[in-house]
C-alpha cells in the first residue's frame, strides 16, 4: 500500500499531516505491521512541548516495546483518547483513526526535514 502523499514522514516510521498550523501524528502502516498487536501507547499530556525527532511517548505491542519519535516541534494540543482506550485502532486504522497526538507547529520549516510519501516508500521498499 502506497504511503498517502497528504503527510510527511520520519525515518522511524512516523507521519505528520499538517492544516492550520496544527500537525496529527501518527506511526505508519509499514511500523504497525512489524510491531504487531497493539496493546498500549503512552503519549505526551495536552500541554507537553516536543521537539523534532526527540522521544515522543512509547508503544508496546505483544513483540516489543518502541519509542516514538515527534516528527516536528511545538505543543500537544490533543491526545487521540480512542487509541489511549483501544490501542488496536493504530493497528486497525493507522492513518486515520490511529492518530496519535496533534501539535501546534513551533516551526513549520521543519517539514522540510521529513521524507515526502516517495521517499518514504523507497525507504522501506
Amino acid at each position: 500500500m502506497p504511503s498517502p502523499t497528504d503527510r510527511r514522514y520520519t525515518k522511524e516510521h512516523e507521519w505528520v499531516r499538517v492544516q492550520d498550523g496544527l500537525g496529527t501524528v501518527g506511526i505508519t502502516d509499514y511500523a504497525q505491521d512489524q510491531l504487531g498487536d497493539i496493546v498500549y501507547v503512552d503519549l505526551p499530556s495536552v500541554g507537553a512541548q516536543v521537539k523534532q525527532l526527540e522521544k515522543l511517548g512509547e508503544i508496546e505491542s505483544v513483540k516489543a516495546v518502541s519509542d516514538l519519535y515527534s516528527p516536528v516541534s511545538g505543543e500537544v494540543v490533543e491526545v487521540n483518547q480512542g487509541v489511549n482506550d483501544r490501542p488496536e485502532l493504530v493497528n486497525q486504522s493507522p492513518y486515520e483513526d490511529g492518530w496519535l497526538v496533534r501539535v501546534r507547529l513551533a516551526d513549520p520549516a521543519e517539514l522540510d526535514n521529513l521524507l515526502t510519501a516517495a521517499q518514504y516508500d523507497e525507504l522501506i521498499a
